[in-house]
């Protein structure tokens, strides 16, 4: 019984971490996205938590503002790649944060 609730576990984990890696279909933009905006980072809940960087996303045909926010580290060791926007031949294209 103890087996298999390490083996339930041990899928389950494996799900969220591959969902959570999937980004969907690349979407590139001809405009080049505005300057990041100028954000009041409030007090960290704790101290095992990561500030995530706000950034604009593209949505609709227009670029939309999506706020910065607190995240709990996944591990002790483990570090926060912001996301970013990347230039490219086809277009500009968000390349999301993740944890290394």
């Amino acid at each position: 019984m103890k087996r298999l609730l390490t083996l339930i576990a041990l899928m389950f984990t494996v799900i969220i971490f591959a969902s959570a890696c999937y980004a969907g279909p690349r979407v590139y933009v001809v405009r080049k996205p505005p300057p990041a905006r100028v954000e009041v980072i409030s007090v960290s809940p704790g101290h095992n938590h990561v500030w995530v960087t706000g950034h604009w996303a593209w949505k609709g045909g227009a670029y939309h503002w999506k706020k910065g926010y607190w995240v709990k580290r996944p591990r002790a060791n483990s570090a926060w790649i912001p996301g970013h926007w990347k230039h490219s031949r086809r277009g500009h294209v968000w390349i999301p944060g993740h944890w290394r």
